[in-house]
């Protein structure tokens, strides 16, 4: 028997087979009946075979498709046999940033900042359960009842996190966070309104003039994408390391390491953390550190090489404020089970600290940088801040966020030390603006 005809196809449902099921039948049949042809790609080669091998399943399962439907419904079994199944459609979406499956039946899209329903299903819970572990296999690892979640990367670096039960109560979950196919710059954030030129000119001469910096903000604010954006400003002679949980960061400098964290992939594996191979990049003579996100006791070893000589390192850190992202920090540190006074973190956070970039995404889903605070120094136990730049929200039109970045009216304290490097701002850069009398503007 032909493998294509090795297992019973689908019962019929109602008029007609039911699509899905037929797909998940055509796609395993197909699959088995290849397993001599090496790795699956959508290779033309591949392509060829598998529409080879589908004409033969259609034919003996007497499935008769409309000539216009056939190529359709062909490209949905390929997405089954070397792609995500349902997803794949949406991962070819270029407006489409993150997918969130809650379940077989039930999938949303987050598309030109906006959350949404999606007509796309899977079958079954084991119709998820197929997708996930073809996304995890590759990478040697595995979910099952004793490990239920799993955070992954897909190869072109959208980041993917799965839980299935009994942690998910509801069926298999799975979270994309997917990876821009063109990289964004720091022009693109200015055309999309997140910041303005100045604040562009003014955090590319922090960046170059090793300044500390933490860009902060809630989930899906943007965060690792202008964290990415900022590494591009680093000088070419520098050596940069990456540490990150899944590698996100793309940066286009020729010195650069990148690390990634390890979890266990069977029972009695090692585990690799962010703070092993933070401790361990101190080795690795690096120029500067670039840490994808502080969320841990690394957090205390992050801040120690910013203050030993890694001047011009870099993280992110969920926070809703510069303030929440310091009282964080210290969580963080605490966290790393040394017995160290309040007194000492927050001396230590100010003295490794030198600038905050607070994100947001805002009600109509768009992302702006809202605040870039400078840390001043401390006064008693407490960290003195001072914002140089923030958005002013001034409400809404037509379903669009209105507003403007204003100077804070503060010059920046490391204006001697961005001289050294190159970069003589006017004074004028952090001055606010005041209407006048003729309607002209006049600095204050």
């Amino acid at each position: 028997m032909n493998a294509v005809q090795s297992l019973a196809i689908p019962s019929t449902n109602g008029a007609g087979r039911d699509r899905i099921q037929l797909k998940i039948w055509l796609a395993e049949r197909i699959q088995s009946s290849m397993s001599n042809t090496g790795k699956l790609t959508r290779s033309p080669e591949i392509v060829q075979i598998a529409y080879e091998r589908f004409k033969q399943a259609c034919q003996y399962a007497k499935i008769n498709l409309p000539p216009e439907k056939e190529d359709v419904f062909f490209n949905e079994v390929l997405d089954e046999i070397v792609g995500l199944g349902p997803l794949e459609q949406l991962m070819r979406d270029e407006f489409v940033s993150d997918i969130m499956v809650n379940g077989p039946k039930m999938i949303f899209v987050e598309k030109r900042g906006k959350i949404e329903e999606v007509s796309a299903e899977f079958a079954d819970d084991a119709h998820v359960l197929r997708v996930i572990n073809k996304i995890v296999e590759p990478l040697g690892r595995q979910v099952n009842a004793t490990s239920p979640t799993v955070d992954a990367r897909l190869p072109d670096g959208s980041r993917v996190n799965a839980v299935i039960p009994p942690c998910a109560i509801d069926g298999p979950t799975i979270a994309i966070r997917k990876f821009a196919k063109e990289r964004l710059e720091i022009k693109d954030l200015i055309n999309y309104g997140s910041l303005n030129q100045v604040m562009a000119d003014y955090l590319q001469a922090c960046v170059v003039s090793k300044l500390n910096i933490v860009v902060s903000g809630g989930t899906g604010s943007g965060k690792t994408t202008l964290l990415n954006v900022l590494s591009s400003f680093i000088p070419e002679k520098d050596r940069i390391i990456t540490i990150e949980d899944a590698a996100e960061l793309s940066l286009n400098q020729r010195h650069v390491v990148r690390l990634e964290t390890k979890t266990p992939s069977h029972e009695g594996d090692s585990v690799v953390t962010i703070r092993n191979l933070l401790i361990n990049s101190l080795r690795m003579r690096p120029d500067r550190i670039v840490v994808g996100e502080c969320r841990g006791g690394e957090a205390l070893d992050m801040l120690q090489a910013m203050n030993t000589g890694h001047d011009g390192s870099m993280t992110t850190i969920h926070a809703n404020s510069p303030r929440d992202s310091l009282s964080r920090l210290e969580t963080l540190v605490l966290m790393a089970g040394m017995d160290l006074p309040i007194q000492t973190v927050r001396k230590q956070i100010a003295s490794a600290i030198n600038l905050v970039v607070q994100l947001s995404r805002m009600r109509d889903g768009t992302r702006k940088i809202i605040q870039v605070t400078e840390i001043a120094g401390t006064e008693g136990d407490t960290i003195v801040m001072q914002d140089l730049f923030k958005f002013v929200d001034q409400g809404e039109k037509n379903g669009k966020v209105l507003g403007e970045f204003e100077p804070g009216g503060l010059r920046s304290q490391y204006t001697d030390r961005l001289k050294i490097y190159g970069f003589n701002l006017s004074p004028k850069t952090f001055m606010k603006t005041m209407p006048s009398t003729n309607g002209d503007t006049r600095r204050r």
